[in-house]
This record gives C-alpha cells, structure tokens and sequence, in this order.
C-alpha cells in the first residue's frame, strides 16, 4: 500500500471511531448515565489527537468524510444542549442543598432547636 494510501485509511479510521463515540457519547447522555459519558469525553479527544498528528492528507474532502462530519454535526449540537442542561440541573442541586445545610450554617446554635426549656 502507498504511503498517501495508507494515511487515509487511518485517518478514514479514525474518523469511523469517532462517529461512533460520538453516537456513544449520545446515547449515554440520553440515558443520564454521566459517568459513562465522561468515559468517553477523553476517549473522542484522543481521537482528535491522533487525527491531528497524521501526515498531511484530503481525507476531510472526500465525500465519505464530509457525509460523516454531516452526521457528527447535530449530535454534537444534541450532546452540547444535554450537557449544559445537565450541568445547570446539577449546579441547581448543589445550591438547594447548601441552602438546607443548616449545621453548618447555624454551627453549634442550631442545637438550639432540640433543646426543651
């Protein structure tokens, strides 16, 4: 196989793994399963680095690859909303529980509350 040969066929690779993390990355985040998710999110980027470190090809401008990036493109915008949903829906909690954390608010004082008179 020809070296130009054979750097587009890694890069066709690559780019067929991270379409499916991608579909991955969704279906996880669809199913609120963060920590899968964020398995992942390192996984899709380590991709790119290997994409990026490969020789100079026109892999990208083939019609094989911009038929991927079509497919890529609306998850990515899905994945995006999700997880800013996700993390404001997280941020929420976290400041409704600090709000009812009245030990340490009050200190010691709350006790007040338990002792009869």
């Amino acid at each position: 196989m020809h070296d130009d040969e054979e750097v587009i066929a890694q890069a066709r690779g690559l780019w067929r793994k991270y379409v499916v993390i991608t579909r991955e990355m969704l279906k996880f985040i669809d199913k609120r399963d963060v920590d899968t998710f964020l398995t992942l999110v390192p996984q899709r980027s380590q991709l790119i680095e290997l994409m990026k470190a490969l020789p100079q090809n026109n892999f990208r401008e083939t019609d094989e690859c911009k038929a991927m990036i079509e497919q890529i493109k609306p998850m990515d915008m899905q994945i995006a909303y999700k997880a800013r949903a996700w993390l404001n829906k997280s941020r929420r909690q976290t400041s409704t529980v600090r709000s009812y954390d009245l030990t340490s608010a009050f200190g010691n004082r709350g006790r007040i509350f338990n002792q009869k008179y």
